[in-house]
């Protein structure tokens, strides 16, 4: 088999993405990764470049500004980073810059990729993932969160980025029909340096909004107030992918909560009980799961 990784990122350095550590962490399941580089204000690029390995090939690309409805610009960042594949791919895993794949996956990815390599009504690999929130030490629990999302896909199906990036879609809307693989996806797009975390918020909402929506709807600080949006968390007591402990050991910030605090509506309690305790998921889901 053959497999290919891709990955777009922008301004990793000046909001603090763990794209090194997203890209290494798929390195050892992949014959190369596309890595789209969006020009950028800061150095990025040569960040990027200072990757030992030789299987990481960029692309550079120039990101539409005026797309401002619904992160559209991510979705068209990521299909030109997976028009950059090897056309011989077999599978193609996506990875974004602030996730990071557990290693202890990895054998799981490789058997189902295996098992489903010539199942020609499976698309695509299912994820889990693990939101953290504030530090290193909380994941959320309530349904706000997405609990699966399609990171592996197999090429020359006319497959394309969705919305904002979050998953992928055939020709004609088509939602994936994919097979669940128990490899954990951190997501570490709320655990940042405060400051680097303001940055982000008053950059990040331009991709879905215009200025009047910004001005009215982020608030204008230094640093970013974890406390203000807090959801329902608990204690994260598993490890983390082994590319991140030297970010993690370089923690500069503290962050803790009342976590006996229930802050879940009664729809959310409900939802959450089907899931863990009756195996069913409610609500939209973005992929159809294979039997």
């Amino acid at each position: 088999m053959k497999v290919s990784g891709f990955t777009f990122i922008r301004n990793a350095v000046d909001y603090d993405y763990p794209v090194v550590e997203a890209i290494r962490s798929i390195l050892p399941l992949c014959d190369e990764v596309i890595v789209a580089v969006g020009e950028s204000s800061d150095e990025t690029l040569s960040l990027i470049q200072s990757i030992a390995s030789d299987r990481i090939r960029i692309i550079h690309t120039v990101w539409d500004d005026t797309l401002r409805e619904g992160g559209r610009v991510l979705a068209v960042e990521t299909d030109k980073a997976l028009a950059g594949i090897d056309p011989d791919s077999d599978w193609c895993i996506y990875i974004q810059g602030d996730e990071v794949l557990h290693e202890d996956g990895h054998a799981a990815i490789q058997l189902a990729m295996k098992d489903n390599l010539l199942r020609n009504e499976i698309d695509g690999l299912l994820l889990p993932y693990r939101h953290f929130y504030g530090s290193y030490d909380y994941v959320g629990t309530s349904s706000k969160w997405y609990r699966n999302e399609i990171r592996i896909i197999k090429p020359g199906r006319g497959i394309y980025s969705f919305r904002d990036a979050q998953g992928f879609r055939k020709p004609s809307n088509q939602k994936l029909r994919v097979a669940r693989v128990k490899a954990y996806m951190h997501h570490y797009g709320w655990v940042k340096e405060p400051a680097a975390m303001q940055r982000k918020q008053e950059n990040f909402h331009k991709m879905w909004h215009d200025d009047n929506w910004v001005s009215d709807h982020v608030v204008a600080a230094k640093t970013y107030d974890y406390g203000r949006e807090v959801s329902q968390l608990a204690r994260f007591n598993g490890t983390h992918p082994s590319v991140m402990l030297p970010r993690i050991q370089r923690q500069n910030w503290t962050f803790d909560t009342d976590i006996t605090l229930d802050r879940r509506t009664a729809k959310d309690r409900f939802k959450t009980f089907c899931y863990h305790k009756l195996g069913i998921e409610l609500g939209y889901k973005n992929y159809l799961a294979a039997r």
